[in-house]
């Protein structure tokens, strides 16, 4: 069986985890877009592990991993995370595969980000400065773009990366007032991605509808979450690709219809990292006690995220562009200890009710929420195992949840790690 897993709110839903368990039935897991702005954390055991751009699947030693051409490699941070594993005793020779077209992110990219944003001032995207939109706008521009293909052809790469730095130069000078990069500084950087990244690069399409052709069960990981899509999404206040479900076969080459199943995660409540319009935000005690609980803070940038109440407009809209068939609730124990929980189950703007989740900005930022209030439930359920040995109220949420998106929630999480985890049938 083919599955994607894709984030249904503004990213940070826990799919890192939901992708390692489902990975152990997988043979091969393929990341499809995003970039090292992407951060899903795996807990097993007493170990922790924050990755950016590896799927999540790598942590499981038999299984392939794949970084196809939806993605943006920084070189860096991929042998970074290469690295820290093979320290920890896991090592991807052999395993791992990177598209020849996914694109590259280089220093001038993280340098344009930075500027881009400070030139913004109080209308800052609020950018991870990674580097991804710039790659990605070099991506569609077409002309001075680098692909990992490149570095396998160090003479041209020379070629093609003076060309580009001075080109950019130009820009930085004219709009910055900034400081010349050097092209010599970054082809040597290349140099040493070409040495240590040029066994793992190929054609990933053409060896994904191999493995689809033999019958292999093959997993797909999203990168930050639907409401984050650069078409669907709260544009501007978005990533640089399509994070949603409809970014897989851009992102990889193999179409939908070859996908099985598809599982959106959300969280039990709502975050969002950065800025935009937040219909259930909560600033106050009750939102700093979810942040505080759930350890909302970025993998990536450490940043505190925004928290608010579980929103259904969000998640059934995300759902319905998305094609989505089940979900998976994360962080369920964030909210035990609270006495009254609350979900988002309609909007209004300007006194009229809204039939879908509007993404454009404006619209969004007159919403009033309408609200369905339940009692909470007091006690942790991080030991619980099973769906019928939740509190009551526990439940009640889950249901209420469920009616509202029109999904089943077939995984719960109560915790980090993998045995965390509640399967309902």
């Amino acid at each position: 069986m083919n599955t994607c897993v894709v984030g249904l709110q503004w990213g940070d839903e826990g799919k890192g985890k939901v992708v390692d368990i489902l990975a152990e039935k997988s043979d091969i897991v393929v990341r499809y877009g995003g970039g090292a702005n992407a951060g899903h954390t795996v807990v097993i055991g007493d170990e922790k592990f924050a990755l950016h751009l590896l799927p999540s699947g790598s942590i499981r030693p038999k299984t392939v991993c794949v970084i196809a051409n939806g993605v943006v490699v920084d070189p860096e941070v991929l042998l970074g995370e290469i690295d820290s594993l093979a320290k920890r005793g896991i090592t991807l020779d052999g395993r791992l595969l990177i598209s020849e077209s996914a694109h590259v992110v280089l220093d001038y990219h993280k340098a344009e980000d930075k500027f881009r944003e400070a030139s913004l001032g109080d209308n800052k995207i609020g950018t991870t400065v990674r580097g991804i939109g710039p790659c990605y706008s070099d991506k569609v521009g077409r002309s001075y773009a680098l692909r990992m293909t490149d570095l396998l052809d160090l003479d041209n790469l020379k070629e093609k990366l003076d060309k580009i730095v001075n080109y950019k130069n130009k820009i930085f000078a004219a709009l910055y007032n900034a400081e010349p990069i050097k092209a010599d500084e970054i082809f040597e950087k290349c140099k040493l991605y070409s040495q240590r990244l040029s066994k793992y690069v190929c054609n990933t399409t053409e060896f994904l509808h191999q493995q689809i052709e033999s019958g292999k069960n093959i997993l797909f990981e999203g990168a930050q979450g639907a409401l984050l899509d650069l078409d669907h999404g709260t544009f501007p206040f978005v990533t640089s690709s399509n994070a949603s479900s409809l970014g897989v076969g851009p992102g990889c080459g193999v179409p939908v219809q070859m996908i099985d199943n598809f599982i959106g995660v959300v969280k039990a409540y709502t975050t969002r990292v950065g800025e935009g319009p937040f219909p259930t935000e909560l600033n106050d005690k009750i939102g700093q006690y979810i942040r505080d609980k759930g350890h909302e803070y970025g993998t990536t940038t450490g940043r505190p995220r925004r928290c608010g109440w579980f929103d259904a407009m969000v998640v059934k809209y995300a759902a319905k562009i998305g094609g989505i068939n089940e979900i998976a609730m994360m962080h369920l124990d964030t909210l035990a200890g609270l006495d009254e929980v609350k979900i988002c189950t309609g909007y209004t703007i300007d006194g009229k009710e809204v039939k879908m989740f509007p993404s454009n900005i404006d619209r969004l930022a007159k919403v009033k929420c309408r609200f369905e209030t339940l009692k909470g439930f007091g006690q942790e359920i991080t030991n619980i195992d099973s769906f019928e040995k939740l509190p009551a109220e526990a439940k009640q949420y889950v249901k209420t949840v469920a009616d509202a998106v029109g999904l089943p929630v077939k995984i719960i999480g109560v915790g980090p790690s993998r045995k965390q985890t509640i399967f309902r049938k």
